[in-house]
């Protein structure tokens, strides 16, 4: 019997990537145990491209919308759009950059609360198998030492982590509530293809492919751990099958790196000179340090595979082959908010 699957976001960086490696694993399209649902508003970083080779699947289908309009998500969990109850529904809908969050907090706690809220009362009215909300290590907020685990408290530091940590606490309190089967997952910094360049690694590896500057924040010793989208998405799916409802499980990639080092081995992998690297003003409340203790995943018998050097280079590689792919982006809405962004600093 097929399993439905509910994507919300499907068409971001994180979300595509779920998609195309959920129906790659499907092995029998024409017999096939997967169907799945995109839900997008496709905003500025929701890219249809980045789906160009499911796009034709049976197994596929693309509905625009917002998560936080309650007809579109009521349809969808009443099975209106595809037939049949939600079986899985995977929320990577989100406003997910910093800065600009610092600059319109107010769209962030639209979709990434309210919304959240929309997604929750739905699966509540109409019943779904398992629901899943993709949350942040941002939530921890800064950490000198050590690393999180999931029963820490969530100290957020800017409006965009205090947003996910609304939505993370108020899926968990429909499982407290409601017994809605949620599962909570917070993942570390995610690299990898199609990723909207306004991020740290493409921006940096495009850049230095325009032989532009990479404008890095304050003195660049800032540590973030770095997890592969594949791994990311691996994990997801693992979780879907094994994980324990009313849980909250980070996924770490075991790969922290001061930015300084990163922008330098962008650098050296594109045959660059670390010359092109130039500190500017720092982000405001940026966090010095993220850590996450992924134990608790890694008990249930899943860690990463992507050893960190070969994912970079993998990454750097595909931006250097895809030109075609996030040049139209950097010559349109993102050359205006980056020239804002970055101009005087």
């Amino acid at each position: 019997m097929a399993r439905t699957y509910l994507v919300t976001g499907g068409a971001g960086f994180i979300g595509s990537n779920f998609i195309r490696r959920l129906l790659a694993a499907d092995r029998s399209p024409s017999d096939s145990d997967v169907r799945v649902i995109n839900l997008d508003t496709l905003t500025y970083a929701g890219r249809l491209e980045n789906l160009a080779s499911v796009a034709d699947d049976a197994r596929y289908r693309f509905v625009k919308g917002d998560i936080a309009d309650p007809q579109i998500v009521g349809e969808l969990f009443a099975g209106r759009r595809f037939g049949g109850r939600i079986d899985v529904a995977v929320n990577f809908a989100a406003e997910s950059h910093v800065d600009r969050a610092i600059t319109d907090p107010g769209h962030f706690i639209t979709t990434d609360v309210y919304g959240v809220y929309v997604l929750l009362e739905a699966a509540r009215e109409h019943g779904v198998g398992r629901f899943i909300q993709i949350s942040t290590d941002e939530v921890y907020g800064s950490i000198e030492t050590g690393s999180s685990v999931e029963a820490d408290p969530l100290m957020p530091r800017n409006p965009y982590a205090a947003s996910k940590a609304g939505g993370d606490r108020l899926a968990y309190s429909y499982f407290a509530t409601y017994g809605l089967d949620v599962i909570v997952t917070r993942a570390s910094n995610n690299y990898g293809p199609y990723q909207y360049p306004e991020k740290f690694i493409p921006l940096f590896a495009t850049n230095a492919l325009e032989d532009a500057e990479l404008p890095l924040y304050g003195d660049g010793r800032n540590v973030r751990d770095w997890l592969h989208v594949n791994d990311h998405c691996d994990a997801i799916r693992f979780l879907i099958e094994r994980g324990e409802a009313g849980e909250t499980y980070n996924i770490g990639g075991g790969n922290e790196r001061e930015n300084i080092a990163i922008a330098q081995r962008i650098c050296d992998e594109l045959g660059k000179p670390r010359s092109l690297i130039r500190h500017v003003r720092d982000r405001l409340g940026h966090d010095r340090r993220y850590s996450l203790d992924a134990a608790k995943l890694a008990a249930l018998g899943w860690t990463p595979t992507t050893p960190f050097e070969d994912g970079l280079r993998a990454t750097v590689q595909w931006y250097a082959d895809n030109r075609a792919w996030w040049e139209p982006i950097k010559s349109g809405e993102f050359r205006d908010y980056y020239l804002r962004h970055y101009g005087d600093r």
